[in-house]
């Protein structure tokens, strides 16, 4: 969040405005964590910053690493 707002990316007021404009199952369902990821997310889309395609690949590296990736040894 500090660092998307020193960019100009977003602000706390557009972090709000996607966490109010999330429905009520998405709401109650998602951990704190978990709405403000997806709400800078959902600025970072809008911003241009990146896009869903990049997202997605991200999002699939990410899980090919597998469940026990950063586990202490």
């Amino acid at each position: 969040m500090v660092l998307t707002s020193a960019a100009g990316l977003m602000t706390t007021d557009s972090l709000r405005r996607v966490l109010e404009d999330m429905g009520p199952e998405a709401y109650e369902t998602m951990t704190y964590y978990e709405r403000w990821i997806a709400s800078i997310t959902q600025n970072m889309v809008e911003a241009g910053a990146i896009t869903t395609e990049e997202l997605g690949t991200k999002m699939a590296d990410v899980r090919a690493r597998g469940t026990t990736y950063g586990d202490a040894s």
